[in-house]
């Protein structure tokens, strides 16, 4: 029997564009009911920040993706995809290499894993970290939930909001509250490949009426 052939990796540049999240916001806004104020008082976002958004003149950071969710009641994976496959049990979704969802803000160049499963408890996420230096974060954002942070390649500097800045290398990782105010710088020559596990399960128990 011939030798099984090695699957080769995907070129990254196959990663298949995010739908535009200026389209997903609207649409779901629209199937709501909801005006620009409503929706903005809801989520706790300004109207003219979301109208930005509407219209594509900014990309949102994922701390504003996870108050526009919570303000819509959807989970922030409907912000990132339309048309996600759900089942009830037994549920398991593929990413190949390079080939995630991709999603593009000033400060980072996402790669949005198991992109076609809806309802997730988490959000996966790879990442080049495009920012460099504190003048990048002129505010430290935050959102509901709780991260772990795991360096792939590269080195990162974590600001916080409460802590010194800290220094991460391939294989270290840090857990913290996404709570605090935070953000990534790379400090080495190339921009750092990170993976992100975000949690989201506060933010939806909030919309659903219930303690977290």
């Amino acid at each position: 029997m011939a030798p099984k052939k090695k699957r080769q990796p995907a070129a990254s540049n196959q990663s298949v564009p995010i739908p535009a999240v200026s389209a997903i916001v609207k649409s779901l806004r629209q199937r709501a009911g909801l005006t620009l104020n409503e929706l903005a008082q809801r989520a706790e976002v300004a109207a003219s920040t979301i109208s930005k958004i509407e219209s594509g003149q900014l990309s949102p950071g994922y701390e504003i993706i996870v108050r526009l969710a919570r303000g819509l009641e959807v989970d922030v994976a409907d912000l990132f995809s339309t048309g996600l496959a759900t089942a009830p049990t037994g549920r398991r979704g593929i990413t190949r290499s390079g080939q995630g969802g991709y999603y593009e803000t000033a400060e980072y160049c996402y790669e949005v894993l198991a992109n076609d499963v809806a309802r997730k408890e988490f959000v996966s996420l790879r990442a080049k970290v495009k920012a460099r230096s504190r003048a990048d974060w002129p505010n430290l954002p935050s959102h509901e939930g709780e991260e772990l942070l795991f360096v792939l390649s590269g080195r990162v500097a974590l600001l916080s909001e409460h802590y010194e800045p800290l220094e991460l290398e391939p294989g270290d990782s840090v857990y913290f509250d996404s709570r605090s105010g935070h953000g990534l710088i790379s400090v080495s020559d190339e921009d750092a490949d990170v993976l992100w596990i975000c949690s989201h399960r506060d933010a939806m128990t909030r919309v659903e009426g219930s303690e977290p």
